[in-house]
């Protein structure tokens, strides 16, 4: 981590390359009772390819975090409800070099004509740009101190499943998951810097009863 919180990560991916689509058989069942599938490539890409297809088959929204960054196939993004690139992973899906908003704008269109329904490009302090139906929103993220922007992107993606399985819309959902990120980077750590939900309550994100339970 550097002096703004910047990290660097080497994956070792472990257990995780070993896990193959016939090890997914017996989860079936409760991936096609959800009512959002979250995944990111920390995984082999065919296990990948199986899950969202199938989840896809079950009307269930597939949101895909593409890190680290693989080869994304036509065939995959058909199968995706929202993809969730940061800067780095989108320049390299749409060959746009993303330096501001207007860019990523401009990546995000064209990474969408691959196939994919909406694409969220994460662009930490500057917020995040929503794509989808030919409409652009640019939704901007708290102001705040970063110490270790370890596990951003995880609790971003989290966060945005929380707030559309809450029934909120997709732009809604990325300022939910913009201010768990924003509050998460104020911490060292990578487990221990995910916001409770009474956080972002308090943080006015949320019109909710703060006496409720943390999750």
């Amino acid at each position: 981590v550097d002096a703004a919180g910047e990290n660097s990560i080497v994956v070792a991916a472990g257990a995780n390359a070993n896990l193959l689509p016939e090890d997914m058989e017996e989860a079936l069942n409760e991936i096609a009772a959800a009512g959002i599938l979250l995944m990111q490539l920390e995984i082999p890409m065919k296990t990948v390819h199986f899950v969202a297809k199938y989840a896809a088959s079950k009307g269930v929204k597939v949101i895909l975090n593409p890190a680290p960054m693989n080869v994304l196939t036509p065939e995959l993004l058909s199968c995706v409800d929202i993809l969730t690139p940061n800067k780095t992973e989108a320049e390299m899906l749409s060959g746009v070099k993303v330096d501001n908003t207007e860019s990523a704008k401009e990546a995000a269109r064209v990474i969408s004509e691959m196939g994919v329904k909406n694409v969220v490009i994460t662009l930490g302090a500057s917020g995040a740009v929503v794509y989808g139906d030919g409409e652009t929103q640019v939704i901007s993220a708290p102001k705040v101190n970063a110490q270790d922007t370890t596990a951003a992107g995880d609790v971003f993606n989290g966060g945005l499943a929380v707030a559309l399985s809450d029934g909120k819309t997709l732009a809604e959902a990325v300022k939910f998951a913009g201010t768990a990120a924003s509050i998460s980077v104020t911490r060292m750590g990578a487990q221990s810097s995910i916001p409770y939900r009474s956080e972002l309550i308090a943080s006015g994100i949320m019109k909710e009863d703060l006496n409720q339970k943390d999750s």
